[in-house]
């Protein structure tokens, strides 16, 4: 009787490297996807075969040659198994996921946390020396992410801003089930609030000094043709219409409402910068390259956010 591929590895392989180069070609093999967390089959054997063996992700070196025991063969085999068998991203099958080296849980209940919005919030342009969206970190006193998912750009954003109350918002219960975990797990059940409801509706009133939102961003063609990764995600947390913009339109009309008189809007929208600057001519956004992404987040001020709805009313 033929051996099932994990049992025939953790029979074969001995090493941490044997079964990193035994994942590879697995991965290679069927042709996995990529894009939630790793880009590549290297880095996704990696990251399973130290996760499940409860190593440092950022220390591969030391345990490159290390033998495994028995039942850590077994483990590492199965887990690898998984990925090609399920074709669920690798956070589904290890229930973490990590934002800018802060560990988070993750299901199926919620997209993988991964937004270029980290990035930004952890970098020069907050609180940094030369040019900056925002000069001093202990000067926002309220944040509000939008379709807030896991939690995580909530969670980091208390982090970025230490005096700030935070509010998160989304739409699904379920997510939000999952980002009260993440709220508890990070102990900022003090600083991290969180709201059931449809963007802005449940705020009724409140006016933040930084709005942050990684929302749904991805066109109903592009649906149709997402990878198998993919659409084990929660499709509420990717689609967003034909253009893959309705909600993005309707953050930019709703957010001057509620943004202080020197607030700003930070956002997400994937590849549409083209079409978005198209729709809006009198807009003048800001659009910040992180290490690996260009034209994908955006900065708008509520002044030119106003301006511009003011624009809009007097044309129709």
């Amino acid at each position: 009787m033929k051996k099932p591929a994990d049992k025939k590895s953790a029979d074969e392989l001995l090493t941490v490297r044997d079964f990193i180069r035994y994942g590879v070609s697995r991965f290679n093999e069927v042709g996995l996807s990529y894009g939630h967390g790793t880009g590549n089959a290297y880095d996704e054997a990696v990251y399973l075969v130290l996760e499940t063996l409860h190593l440092p992700l950022d220390q591969l070196e030391p345990y490159f040659d290390a033998r495994l025991t028995k039942a850590e063969r077994k483990a590492v085999a199965v887990i690898l198994e998984k990925r090609v068998k399920t074709r669920k991203p690798a956070a589904y099958l290890t229930n973490k996921g990590y934002v800018q080296g802060l560990q988070f849980y993750v299901d199926e209940r919620v997209i993988v946390p991964r937004s270029y919005i980290g990035d930004i919030l952890c970098s020069d342009l907050i609180g940094g020396d030369e040019e900056t969206l925002i000069d001093d970190p202990t000067a926002v006193n309220s944040v509000l992410d939008l379709c807030t998912g896991s939690g995580c750009l909530a969670i980091l954003a208390a982090h970025v801003f230490p005096f700030a109350d935070v509010d998160a918002v989304d739409l699904s219960p379920d997510a939000l089930a999952v980002a009260k975990i993440n709220v508890k797990k990070h102990d900022c059940a003090g600083r991290v609030t969180l709201y059931k409801g449809d963007l802005f509706k449940p705020l009724k009133g409140k006016k933040y000094d930084l709005i942050i939102t990684n929302p749904p961003y991805v066109h109903s063609e592009l649906i149709k043709t997402l990878p198998p990764e993919h659409r084990h995600e929660p499709k509420m947390a990717l689609a967003s219409g034909d253009d893959g913009l309705d909600i993005v339109r309707r953050i930019l009309k709703e957010a001057p409402d509620y943004l202080t008189e020197d607030g700003g809007l930070l956002c997400e929208i994937g590849e549409g910068q083209a079409l978005l600057e198209s729709q809006y001519p009198d807009l003048e956004f800001k659009w910040l390259d992180t290490e690996l992404s260009e034209g994908e987040v955006f900065w708008l001020t509520r002044e030119q956010l106003v301006a511009n709805n003011r624009i809009s009313s007097g044309s129709r």
